[in-house]
């Protein structure tokens, strides 16, 4: 993950350090994790905090802007998420160049934002009328800050979603972002999907990936990155480095 510092039209934006300090903070946090050799990195608005089920245009127009000036640094494929809007994700996404997007596009919660009711099929329509249908869509299916309202299994209700709304990976969760999908959570969803890409979404840590990654397809990592693992902290580049060689190590490469 690449964090994006508070945007314009959030609470905790620094309008001191304005443009050049959120387009500084992400240039230093992507040299860090491609520098490590991760896989990929995705941006992210975590510190859009409260949150909103709809994105502030303000915010999905700076992070188009931070990334197209920082573009050309960037040496690995990418992934946006704005949170919790799937259509301005895949909008940011189109108007990027990103490769994949992240959301909680299925499923009914109850949450800190109140009800949470996304819609995969608007979502996914709304891609391919931005001619992007080789967008990656990432659904993620244990929505951080809320409770699902379905009363299905977790397995259940990852297996509904790859055959009503057609995800290219499922992601499993914890319930807080930085916390840990539980293994029996990625292992049963993993057990009923075993030909659909599954990634653990939150709370991996140096001493959890060998063991994740004996289930999960992948992982996505933020917190674990961070110096003294705080999720708005800075990119370690060395928690980062020591990190990717332990998945390395893990995966046998």
């Amino acid at each position: 993950m690449v964090h994006f510092g508070a945007l314009p039209g959030s609470p905790l934006y620094d309008a001191k350090g304005g443009l050049d300090a959120l387009i500084d903070g992400v240039t230093k946090d992507l040299d860090a994790l491609q520098k490590a050799g991760v896989d990929a990195v995705m941006f992210g608005n975590e510190n859009d905090r409260p949150y909103e089920f709809q994105g502030d245009t303000a915010s999905t127009a700076t992070m188009a802007y931070v990334i197209g000036k920082i573009r050309e640094k960037i040496t690995v494929p990418f992934g946006v998420n704005v949170l919790w809007d799937p259509m301005a994700s895949v909008a940011l996404a189109a108007a990027t160049g990103a490769a994949f997007v992240r959301e909680i596009f299925t499923g009914t919660y109850a949450s800190d934002m109140g009800p949470w009711t996304p819609d995969a099929g608007k979502a996914m329509r709304y891609r391919d009328r931005l001619h992007r249908s080789d967008l990656a869509l990432l659904y993620n299916v244990s929505a951080e800050f809320a409770y699902s309202l379905d009363q299905r299994s977790l397995p259940d209700r990852a297996r509904s979603a790859v055959f009503s709304s057609i995800p290219d990976a499922i992601l499993v969760s914890g319930q807080i972002t930085g916390e840990a999908a539980s293994m029996s959570d990625l292992e049963a969803v993993k057990k009923v999907l075993p030909t659909t890409p599954v990634l653990a979404n939150t709370g991996v840590k140096h001493a959890t990936i060998a063991d994740v990654l004996k289930i999960a397809d992948g992982v996505i990592v933020g917190s674990s990155l961070k110096v003294d693992g705080n999720t708005w902290n800075a990119v370690d580049p060395d928690r980062a480095a020591e990190f990717m060689r332990l998945a390395r190590t893990a995966r046998g490469r």
